[in-house]
């Protein structure tokens, strides 16, 4: 006589019942990055005002309530990725000029970091650039951020670089010069980071190199 085959939803003797697989619990620092990375291409595609919480909330695979939970509202979401872009641009600059020879050369890899940056976020630059404004305060406010962010450094890099002290006034003249060249380069695809360097190192470094030069002899 056979005996039965083992009903698969019961335990036999001295062994665990068979449960639901168990989801691995995501740390809040990575859900919180899957959570902004979505955010930036649903606020790219569709624009701040379009872009919806449920569909942000549908791609990133948690339920709205929990988004709600890590940044209050959708402004604080798209402020959120606002900061998580300054950070990023930031840690590109100051890669891209470790180890530079003399102040052109890490002028030049600068730019090029920038125009680099600004290029593999295309979509979402020129949503920031454009809808900023057009949101509460503290969207507009976190994107000058960004623009302080980089004259203070670009002053800082030159100076320690050049033992020249430049101004601020310098520094934001030429994040001024980055930005609106951008945005002529957004609609000239065939520009590339180098040659739009190039191009901010043509017209600005001849006044800045000149201070440069005057320090340093």
């Amino acid at each position: 006589m056979t005996s039965a085959p083992a009903d698969p939803g019961t335990a036999t003797p001295g062994t665990a019942a068979p449960g639901p697989a168990r989801r691995r619990r995501v740390p809040r620092a990575e859900r919180e990055s899957q959570m902004l990375a979505v955010a930036e291409q649903v606020f790219a595609e569709h624009g701040y005002l379009a872009a919806s919480m449920d569909e942000i909330a549908e791609r990133v695979g948690v339920s709205k309530p929990m988004l709600y939970e890590y940044f209050g509202s959708k402004e604080g979401l798209f402020v959120g990725c606002i900061e998580r872009a300054r950070a990023q641009l930031l840690a590109a600059t100051e890669r891209a000029v470790a180890g530079a020879a003399t102040p052109a050369d890490a002028l030049r890899r600068g730019l090029v970091a920038f125009f680099r940056f600004v290029a593999e976020h295309r979509r979402y630059w020129r949503l920031i650039r454009q809808e900023a404004a057009l949101t509460p305060p503290a969207a507009a406010a976190a994107v000058e951020q960004i623009r302080q962010q980089q004259s203070a450094f670009t002053a800082a890099m030159l100076t320690a670089l050049a033992d020249v002290d430049l101004t601020e006034a310098s520094a934001e003249i030429l994040v001024g010069a980055c930005e609106r060249l951008a945005l002529w380069v957004e609609h000239r695809p065939e520009i590339t980071p180098e040659q739009a360097a190039e191009l901010v190192m043509a017209v600005v470094w001849t006044g800045l190199g000149g201070r440069v030069n005057a320090a340093q002899s």
